[in-house]
């Protein structure tokens, strides 16, 4: 006789190893149950939360019930604008660029990010601020970087215009932007316009 206990067809914890002492099935093939086991299907219980075999969930008791993975999360993009002063946007009315203008990399924040110049008398301080170009308006455009990753443009109402990538938008009007989109504003700035994954 094994003195192990076995798990009959019908459930029971049997002292026999040929028939269940409690309902006599034939136990033929049935696997002793060890300390660890699984109460559902006796299988060797391994180190996680579920059964293996049947998918029993330790913690709660349920039946068959395996954990469902989660999608991983799509990942938001941040996004970089490359400023830069390109002379040959110039016009016979524009003074001449800048030549030791040193392009400048700035990170967007979420929310509203104003284009424009800064002016300490009115209280303007752009999060893009483009002081070096004065032809571009104090308060010029928006960049909206909105919670699932977009980003949306805005000319509100400049002096001057802006264009992208060589066309001018119309003013309070939201446009979509994208990767490698190229905005020139001003006498002769150009930003070109990265989603940085």
């Amino acid at each position: 006789m094994n003195m192990s206990l076995l798990i009959c067809p019908k459930g029971h914890e049997s002292s026999e190893s040929d028939f269940c002492s409690e309902c006599g099935l034939k136990l033929e093939g049935q696997l002793p149950k060890a300390a660890g086991s699984c109460p559902d299907c006796a299988a060797p219980r391994g180190g996680g939360d579920f059964c293996e075999v049947c998918g029993y969930n330790y913690s709660t008791g349920a039946h068959g019930e395996l954990p469902v993975p989660k999608p991983p999360a799509p990942a938001v993009p941040a996004w970089e604008l490359r400023i830069t002063v390109y002379p040959t946007l110039k016009t016979e009315d524009s003074p001449e660029p800048p030549l030791d203008f040193t392009p400048v990399v700035v990170r967007l924040k979420p929310g509203s990010n104003l284009i424009g110049r800064t002016s300490a008398k009115r209280a303007i301080h752009p999060e893009v601020a483009l002081d070096q170009d004065d032809a571009v308006s104090h308060r010029h455009a928006l960049l909206d970087l909105r919670a699932d990753g977009h980003l949306w443009l805005r000319d509100i109402g400049s002096s001057n215009g802006t264009k992208l990538n060589g066309v001018e938008i119309k003013a309070l009007e939201d446009i979509p932007l994208n990767d490698g989109d190229v905005l020139c504003l001003g006498h002769w700035t150009r930003v070109n316009i990265q989603a940085v994954l």
